[in-house]
């Protein structure tokens, strides 16, 4: 929690929900934005984009339960339950309408919303985002192996969690691309000090990921996001989602606005701040929110792929 508390700049903010308090940071004014972390994170991973993009729109980046200053209880933690989550949220926050932003895991929670709540969701960004294609680190693997629990536990007792802290801290300061995001990883290191933060994320890396990789995909309903405005991030360098799933996102939606981040890695928001809020903000600017019509969506679905759609932009990848 201190090292949270250091990292963050915005005011948090708590509200329960089902019985579950639940952390958030609400900044500026303007259309709506719903910033959703990535695996081990929290609301602060958006820290060096959040101000940027509140002068132009109002930002609400939660901690997803099981993460962060938001409880961690013995709950759903599948990606539909997260949505569920999200949109109770939003709902209690007097928001109709969002355009959401989901990293790493977060972003099968961003495509999971939209494909629930397209009523409720006005365009799709994706950054290094889970859900398009099966490969992931090993790290992540990993956490669904029997005793990681218990191994966890013994590697964040306190003294030997403040020697790996620094020593990921410090190689994330060296101009390796394979260290690059290891600063990212010291913090969700440190948080797995709580057994019930150890725990929650145990059940929802269980619930995308076996030993052969990704379980969760979105390609076989990527024909409905032809309604809908779509863009995808990457960092070029990304060692935890690798960046040709970029490519696969192309192939499975052709509209998507897909944008590669030279000298980024798996944060590419953290990596550049000012080029990913100026892709962002260029994104929603040249796109018109989308329009959910019952009967279109019922075609879609009947039918099984789109048609007779007003292609979005498309944007080389750089």
């Amino acid at each position: 929690m201190g090292d949270l508390q250091h990292r963050a700049r915005h005011e948090v903010q708590f509200v329960t929900v089902h019985g579950h308090r639940r952390a958030y940071v609400k900044a500026g004014q303007g259309p709506a934005l719903l910033l959703l972390h990535g695996l081990g994170c929290d609301h602060t991973t958006w820290e060096p984009v959040i101000e940027t993009l509140a002068r132009r729109y109002t930002v609400i980046a939660p901690d997803l339960l099981g993460h962060g200053l938001s409880d961690k209880p013995r709950a759903d933690y599948s990606v539909g339950g997260y949505a569920n989550g999200m949109r109770d949220l939003l709902t209690v926050l007097g928001v109709d309408k969002v355009t959401v932003l989901g990293h790493s895991f977060g972003g099968g929670v961003a495509m999971q919303f939209a494909y629930q709540f397209p009523e409720r969701t006005e365009r799709l960004v994706l950054v290094a985002s889970g859900g398009l294609g099966p490969e992931v680190s090993r790290s992540i693997r990993a956490v669904t192996t029997p005793g990681f629990h218990q191994v966890m536990g013994v590697l964040t007792l306190p003294g030997i969690r403040h020697v790996g802290r620094v020593g990921l801290v410090a190689l994330s300061r060296t101009e390796l691309k394979a260290t690059r995001d290891l600063d990212e990883v010291a913090a969700i290191y440190d948080s797995f000090k709580d057994p019930a933060a150890r725990a929650a994320i145990r059940h929802v890396v269980k619930a995308v990921v076996d030993w052969r990789g990704q379980i969760v995909t979105m390609a076989d309903r990527a024909y409905l996001t032809e309604e809908m405005p779509m863009a995808v991030i990457w960092g070029r360098d990304d060692r935890v989602i690798p960046v040709r799933h970029a490519s696969n996102a192309a192939a499975l939606a052709p509209n998507a606005r897909i944008e590669v981040i030279p000298h980024a890695g798996h944060f590419p928001h953290k990596d550049h701040p000012q080029r990913f809020a100026k892709i962002v903000h260029e994104f929603i600017r040249s796109t018109e929110p989308a329009k959910y019509s019952r009967a279109r969506f019922r075609g879609l679905l009947k039918s099984g792929r789109a048609t007779s759609l007003s292609p979005v932009a498309n944007a080389s990848a750089s």
